[in-house]
């Protein structure tokens, strides 16, 4: 059995519609997936009308929060959610209104570097879905500025660069407990470069954080030991995804490529069961 429970489509910064990306697990004999977007749900209907095409396939309905600490971001994966839920839609399209600020900000602050900077493209690039930073170092890469998107965010638009604006905040623990009330099962994504990592999880698990993605793209075997004993210790579930943004994307590896041992996945899937979340079924 194959799943990849980390997936963006183009409600967020993904190149690929929910329905596209369907098509495409369902070509590679993924059996479960999950349309994970940034600070959106929008994509999580299609993927479900889509996958009906095709009965091997699964969708987890999820979403990945972004959140801020004092040094750096943390990003939070809710999976099994009721994505028509009322809190979580409101608080999302909050979110997604303070990018397009922040967004805008960030090509104001190019602009005043000397940089012939289009906001124009940068809507259009992020095609009416959640914007974000991504988009902007696309068009910087467009523009001749940068050579690649990392560049981007290392020279102009990092935490650290001359470019970057804040953002309206949201903590870890405010949005485990919001992925919570909306049903579903909060899981820490990519957690090795989560600062003081081990010092948060008691926080974020007396919020009701279910589980930590210890499979990701890139992870070393030792990485991935020591995330899955950290899980364990903490009594935490195991979950795993690649992060597919897109064919030609440079974040994320490719749709499938990351594998995760069935058993914690089955783990995952119990929890979900047991707890009547409105997103879960049998495997």
């Amino acid at each position: 059995m194959r799943v990849d429970l980390h997936l963006h489509s183009s409600a967020s910064d993904g190149k690929l519609s929910s329905e596209e990306l369907v098509h495409e697990a369902a070509q590679l004999g993924i059996d479960i997936i999950s349309i994970t977007d940034h600070d959106s749900v929008e994509g999580v209907a299609p993927a479900l009308e889509a996958a009906r095409a095709y009965p091997a396939l699964k969708v987890v309905p999820g979403v990945e929060i972004n959140t801020d600490v004092p040094r750096g971001e943390v990003h939070i994966l809710g999976y099994f959610i009721d994505h028509r839920n009322e809190e979580l839609r409101d608080r999302l399209v909050a979110l997604r209104h303070s990018r397009y600020g922040r967004a805008r900000g960030m090509v104001t602050k190019l602009q005043g570097l000397g940089l012939q900077m289009d906001w124009e493209r940068v809507l259009e690039l992020a095609a009416g879905g959640a914007i974000g930073r991504p988009h902007v170092a696309q068009a910087l890469v467009e523009a001749g500025y940068v050579s690649n998107a990392k560049e981007a965010f290392d020279k102009y638009i990092g935490r650290d660069g001359p470019a970057y604006v804040e953002r309206v905040k949201l903590t870890p623990a405010e949005a485990v407990r919001l992925v919570a009330r909306a049903g579903g099962l909060a899981v820490l994504a990519h957690p090795g470069g989560v600062p003081n990592l081990e010092a948060m999880l008691p926080q974020l698990k007396e919020a009701g954080l279910v589980g930590l993605e210890a499979y990701y793209d890139g992870y070393p075997a030792e990485t991935i030991a020591w995330l899955v004993e950290l899980s364990r210790s903490n009594g935490l579930v195991i979950s795993g995804g690649s992060d597919f943004h897109g064919p030609g994307s440079s974040v994320g590896t490719t749709l499938g490529d990351v594998e995760v041992p069935w058993e914690l996945v089955q783990r995952l899937f119990a929890v979900a069961w047991q707890r009547s979340c409105p997103g879960a079924f049998p495997i």
